[in-house]
């Protein structure tokens, strides 16, 4: 009855769905661990973030690189803003994705040393190649707020790194880069500021980083585990009407010739 199995066709059939069970489940488990990557991350951040604000000095130093447990720690700093040797990051967005700066401002600390400043978004008004009008920051000594980032990379961002930009322009945020630029002790990574609010709202703030979709992951995860108990229930269900085919069509001919009743 099932010889037809042995067929060409049913052989290729049963070899394909040997190759997608497995295949199918080894996808599952790859969606399994970006979940689990995913909500890790997501916890990271979350911890990183609700967690009580400390001195910026006691998670990075000049030469530091900024670890994925700092990450968007809140911190605090006291100095002051040094206007005069401000600078922007070229191509970046707000929340709208209109495309602008933003403002990065060396925060002179008490103790000389030096803290980059992300201040927030401005508009792009004009010629990207002419240096924008900048709102003033807090004049004299001051304390901030806001979150800890690692130094920009071309291999983390997707961002090239251009060189021969105008005048007090950058593509990256990135501290021994800044170092040099300014001859002074800059500590590792920089801060996105979340307090004080600017006057008249600009620079925009930041907001914060949003949550990866983890549960997306999981609902793929579910489906390729799906599929591949699928497969052999459907292979099951394509011999079975194949074998009750057959059966009928082997059946039907001995009908026709049997005799008609008197």
């Amino acid at each position: 009855m099932y010889r037809f199995l042995l067929t060409r066709q049913w052989v290729i059939l049963t070899l394909i769905a040997l190759v997608l069970i497995p295949t199918m489940i080894r996808l599952g488990f790859w969606q399994k661990h970006r979940y689990e990557e995913r909500s890790a991350r997501n916890q990271l951040v979350s911890d990183a973030l609700n967690a009580r604000p400390v001195p910026v000095e006691k998670l990075t130093s000049p030469g530091h690189t900024v670890t994925r447990a700092e990450r968007y720690h809140s911190v605090t700093a006291t100095g002051t803003f040094d206007t005069s040797r401000e600078e922007v990051v070229r191509r970046r967005v707000n929340s709208d994705d209109e495309v602008g700066f933003h403002v990065l401002t060396p925060f002179v600390l008490t103790d000389g040393r030096v803290l980059l400043v992300n201040r927030g978004w401005i508009p792009a008004n004009g010629v990207q190649t002419a240096f924008p009008k900048i709102p003033a920051p807090p004049a004299g000594r001051t304390t901030i707020t806001g979150r800890l980032k690692p130094d920009e990379t071309t291999a983390a961002s997707g961002i090239k790194n251009i060189e021969g930009l105008p005048d007090r322009q950058v593509m990256l945020i990135n501290s021994e880069h800044e170092a040099r630029r300014l001859g002074a002790r800059v500590l590792g990574g920089y801060v996105e500021q979340t307090a004080p609010e600017p006057k008249g709202g600009t620079p925009q703030q930041i907001s914060d980083p949003g949550k990866e979709d983890a549960p997306l992951n999981y609902a793929y995860m579910i489906q390729w585990w799906l599929f591949a108990a699928g497969v052999p229930v459907g292979w099951v269900v394509l011999v079975r009407r194949e074998a009750r085919e057959r059966t009928e069509a082997a059946a039907r001919p001995s009908e026709e010739r049997a005799p008609a009743g008197v």
